[in-house]
């Protein structure tokens, strides 16, 4: 098996990982019920659009 022939920094790691972050969903107010839920999808509550 491969051997590595130094340690990988922080660094070098960390710039791997930049990627991994979790993104905020944008959400918008149902005007029928008044829950949050995703722009142009049906509303999980109340079924509207």
């Amino acid at each position: 098996m491969a051997t590595p022939k130094s340690k990988t920094s922080k660094a070098r790691s960390a710039q791997r990982r930049s990627h991994d972050a979790l993104n905020i969903m944008p959400s918008t107010v149902c005007k029928a019920c008044g829950e949050k839920k995703r722009p142009h999808h049906v509303c999980a509550a109340c079924g509207s659009k």
